[in-house]
């Protein structure tokens, strides 16, 4: 199932006197192609739930078109749609069994749709043994563990055999350890059932993970849309850039004066033909190289190791506002005297990225 979205807007009043409305979803425009999963990023109250409540039909859109296929299901109500929906909150009925709680949504079917008491238990099963829970149909919520209770709601959300599936937020609630181990499930089902799947989360490492494409949204507004590599490496602005990766990309004020880019008053690279002009320059923490020869002089905080990373954090007059601290990931550091006042990096320029100080947009330079 194609899932399209054209020129999608949500509004909603605002409760001050004479304040212009909230606008929650901002002209949002893109193809989710069919069978793939999808994960909406951004961070929170950027309008990644509603996007997800619009599609779903919980909230009728204010402008726009939503397509499944061919159809126009902008005005149909949500339970003709064919979604199914996984909360972050499972929703389960706590006096119902686990095949009571899957078998739910069937109860309500109608007409010839309305299936047999064995055909819903057969239909549940089905639908337990896909997410591996059927061993545990007799048990009640309080009795499952937070990723068994999940898996419930997931296997609730595709009994009804849907279109298209819905998750948001869906492991906020689990552990470390267990967010792992459910998201490669929900990876594995989508990829059994090619159910055409959105996947919304605020987690990049969540998102980049699983996700065939991954959206990612600010203030209502789509920013952009790629494969996750793609988008990590090549983002289309400054949001983008720094909201993708762990730790975050450090990000220096910085010009181009005469064919080198600089950092602060430092040479670290050189920049072709690019202009003169000042930039943001961006290195993701994989980008350095403790080198004493290196261009760039920073004084050293501490190195942190952690277990197989080591971490050199550091500081640069030349930091922006935003990024309080250099953190540069390297096996390099290892080698470092965690004692001494400063450190010299070399630097990778495939992981320097340089934007716009009046737009902050990507700026394309050749560097070396």
């Amino acid at each position: 199932m194609k899932i399209t979205l054209e020129h999608l807007t949500k509004r909603f009043p605002n409760r001050s006197k004479n304040a212009p409305d909230v606008i929650a979803v901002n002209d949002f425009t893109f193809e989710i192609p069919d069978g793939k999963l999808v994960g909406l990023l951004g961070p929170s109250g950027c309008g990644k739930s509603t996007v997800l409540n619009l599609i779903s039909g919980l909230l009728r859109a204010t402008e726009g078109r939503i397509y499944f296929d061919d159809d126009d299901v902008t005005n149909i109500p949500a339970e003709y749609r064919g979604v199914g929906i996984v909360f972050q909150n499972y929703a389960l009925y706590p006096h119902l069994t686990v095949e009571k709680n899957i078998m739910f949504p069937l109860e309500n079917f109608k007409g010839a749709d309305k299936l047999s008491k064995a055909e819903m238990k057969a239909r549940a099963l089905e639908a337990a043994k896909l997410v591996q829970i059927d061993q545990l149909m007799d048990r009640k919520p309080a009795e499952l563990s937070g990723g068994q209770q999940q898996r419930v709601a997931i296997a609730r959300a595709l009994v009804k055999k849907p279109r298209v599936l819905l998750m948001d937020e869906p492991l906020s609630n689990l552990d470390a350890r267990l967010r792992l181990q459910t998201r490669e499930e929900i990876r594995r089902i989508q990829r059994e059932t090619k159910i055409t799947t959105i996947f919304v989360t605020h987690d990049q490492e969540e998102a980049m993970s699983i996700s065939d494409q991954i959206v990612v949204m600010k203030d209502g507004v789509l920013q952009q849309i790629g494969k996750p590599q793609q988008v990590y490496d090549s983002p289309v602005n400054l949001f983008v850039a720094q909201f993708l990766g762990t730790p975050p990309i450090n990000v220096f004020c910085g010009s181009i004066r005469a064919g080198k880019l600089y950092v602060g008053e430092e040479a670290i690279l050189a920049a072709g033909d690019a202009a003169d002009q000042e930039v943001y320059v961006a290195i993701r923490p994989e980008g350095f190289t403790v080198d004493e020869n290196g261009p760039l002089s920073c004084s050293l905080s501490g190195v942190e190791i952690m277990g197989r990373d080591v971490s050199v954090v550091a500081g640069h007059p030349a930091l922006d506002a935003g990024c309080v601290q250099l953190r540069a990931i390297t096996p390099t550091a290892r080698k470092l005297d965690d004692e001494a006042e400063t450190v010299r990096f070399a630097i990778d320029p495939e992981k320097v990225l340089v934007f716009s100080r009046a737009d902050e947009k990507r700026i394309p330079v050749a560097l070396a």
